[in-house]
């Protein structure tokens, strides 16, 4: 299993060597870092927690500078749980790239939709509305009756008005269909959810490969050489004729 956390930038198009043209979204993915490797996330599964997009630590609480003592300033956190017996071989600090995916790789991506506020039943819930005619004034757009006349209430998940979008949405069978690894790119095929800018859960199957956390090389100070102090040697008086 593979992840990575990216940022959805535009949608653009590629041209394929027949003259095709593909429709892409381009997502600006990692690097991302491990912050936590969990051994039971509570399912009994492994889990991992990586870090996004740097910010400054003015804008991160302090409980949360205290878990990213050692990592760079990271302003999204989210955890993976591995699948049942799949064994974890990274460490806190690792680095994770696009070099984990590969052209053609089919993926799952996470978003959150465009938020639209309070709308009304033919927009939500794609009614069709009223007649125009024979008696109906202004009503073209109301949702009509909304339960039972014996049943005193409403039922619970009725379509009416109300706030609509911001939910997450899940889209499956996606392909990558270019990657640029020297700027974090990935351009998956489609359209993503959520707007410009907004944080994307990247999902694929196959192994993640990392970048290893590179230790600091301890130098020993080197002592500075003390020159030895001279030695004075007592001068014999000569005897005296």
């Amino acid at each position: 299993m593979k992840f990575i956390l990216g940022k959805k930038i535009q949608m653009s198009q590629i041209f394929k060597e027949n003259g095709d043209v593909v429709p892409v979204t381009i997502v600006e993915a990692g690097p991302c870092f491990v912050t936590q490797v969990k051994k039971d996330t509570g399912t009994g599964r492994p889990g991992i927690q990586i870090g996004f997009e740097s910010v400054e630590t003015k804008h991160l609480s302090k409980p949360k500078l205290g878990h990213l003592k050692d990592l760079p300033s990271l302003k999204f956190l989210k955890e993976f749980s591995l699948k049942m017996g799949e064994e974890v071989k990274i460490n806190r600090g690792d680095e994770i790239t696009v070099e984990s995916f590969k052209l053609g790789d089919i993926v799952e991506v996470i978003g959150t939709s465009k938020g639209k506020g309070f709308q009304g039943v033919v927009k939500r819930h794609h009614f069709s509305g009223g007649p125009a005619t024979h008696g109906h004034k202004d009503n073209l757009r109301m949702p009509g009756d909304i339960g039972a006349g014996g049943v005193q209430r409403v039922f619970k998940d009725q379509r009416m008005a109300g706030r609509m979008g911001g939910d997450q949405i899940t889209i499956k069978n996606l392909e990558i269909a270019a990657i640029d690894a020297e700027k974090n790119i990935l351009k998956i095929k489609g359209a993503l959810p959520g707007a410009r800018n907004g944080l994307l859960i990247i999902v694929g199957e196959g192994e993640l490969t990392v970048k290893k956390k590179v230790e600091p090389v301890v130098v020993a100070p080197v002592e500075a050489a003390v020159a030895p102090e001279p030695v004075i040697m007592p001068v014999e008086e000569k005897a005296k004729v």
